[in-house]
């Protein structure tokens, strides 16, 4: 099996409950950043630059357990739930197990703040 080159086709090789589950999780993204995600260093990232990688915003990588869908500024983001965990950096992120995991209202917020942390204020 090839390795994949697309978002399209990094989610299709998925094992099936994680495969649903990023079905239930791009709408979410795309409704946020149309057009943006682009497979970047083995995964989906979705960027706000011209170039991908420049002005990253999220990304989801699979895992044997679970799937991680992150932000790169995440830490700023806020979050009242207290489901984002910190990671390296600015970053923070959540692991995806099943759909209960999946908030879509919460998710929609998460996204509209990382996109307005990258996104210049109108001078």
């Amino acid at each position: 099996m090839s390795k994949p080159t697309t978002p399209q086709d990094y989610l299709a090789a998925l094992p099936e409950a994680q495969r649903e589950l990023a079905d239930r999780l791009l709408p979410l993204v795309e409704a946020a950043l149309p057009g943006a995600g682009v497979l970047w260093h083995g995964h989906p990232v979705w960027s706000l630059g011209a170039t991908p990688g420049q002005a990253p915003v999220c990304y989801l990588k699979a895992y044997a357990g679970h799937l991680t869908f992150g932000f790169w500024r995440g830490q700023e983001i806020p979050d009242p739930s207290g489901r984002l965990t910190p990671g390296t950096r600015a970053m923070a992120a959540v692991k995806l197990r099943t759909a209960t995991d999946l908030d879509p209202r919460l998710f929609t917020t998460w996204l509209e703040s990382a996109r307005a942390l990258e996104t210049p204020a109108a001078a």
